[in-house]
């Protein structure tokens, strides 16, 4: 048991030293303004314009979700004018970036770490030193930029989203467009936007680190693939989850 715990704290330390090390890595290509803009342009498609669709109608359910479950309630005690508050102050704050990260991660931060495993099993990385090209730069980098970017855009229309859905159940429930609207601009701050959107930068870095590194550091074949793809899906959602706790106590305080 000793032998067990030791392994998954030495597992654990490396994992968070190699994150820091990319991290600082990739940071100072960006400061350098070498970005590849090409290549970031076309990750930024993937991880922004392909994952619009699902983000948006992932969070249209969501919203639809909390409406059936909180508006007929809050109608029959008489709370109606909290309802449009309520849910946007919920979905703006933490449903909305949680959600968001997690769909991101899952379709592509596994493809960064598929991507990048099988390069790596193929030999394809070793390819790219004897080129004199750097990893970090030549494929860490856009997918780090890109993540960081486009995550923030994906909450505005996971936000978005969310809130209509729940606004659309909400007619269903006795709560007019008027009062859900007005209920909306009474509770709603801007800090409770710019609060949830500034948990994209934070979300999409996660994602992006999580699984080039995991990807980097594949090993075993098409195995190896398979296991990284894995860890990397689950290592960035709960990464996200603590992530959105100590924003969310950072952020909203008050």
């Amino acid at each position: 048991m000793v032998g067990a715990v030791g392994r998954q704290v030495t597992a654990a330390v490396a994992f968070v030293g190699d994150q820091v090390l990319l991290l600082a890595s990739a940071t100072g290509y960006i400061a350098r303004g070498r970005l590849g803009l090409r290549r970031t342009l076309d990750q930024m498609a993937i991880a922004g314009t392909d994952s619009l669709p699902i983000v948006a109608v992932t969070m249209l359910f969501v919203g639809m979700a909390w409406g059936f479950n909180t508006a007929r309630y809050l109608v029959q005690f008489g709370a109606a004018s909290y309802y449009g508050g309520s849910t946007s102050l919920a979905i703006a704050r933490e449903l909305g970036p949680a959600l968001c990260g997690v769909v991101v991660a899952a379709r592509v931060g596994s493809a960064f770490a598929a991507q990048l495993g099988t390069m790596t099993v193929t030999e394809q990385i070793d390819a790219l030193h004897a080129l004199a090209v750097n990893p970090i730069y030549y494929l860490v980098v856009p997918r780090l930029v890109a993540c960081v970017i486009m995550l923030p855009v994906l909450i505005v229309v996971a936000d978005a989203t969310g809130i209509f859905g729940a606004f659309i159940i909400s007619i269903n429930g006795g709560i007019t467009s008027g009062v859900y609207a007005s209920s909306i601009q009474q509770w709603l701050g801007e800090m409770d936007l710019y609060g949830g959107i500034a948990k994209g930068f934070f979300f999409g870095a996660i994602i992006a680190l999580v699984g080039c590194r995991q990807g980097l550091r594949t090993t075993g074949g098409a195995e190896g693939v398979g296991r990284a793809t894995i860890s990397a899906v689950v290592l960035s959602i709960v990464l996200i989850y603590g992530a959105n706790l100590l924003l969310t106590m950072l952020f909203f305080r008050g």
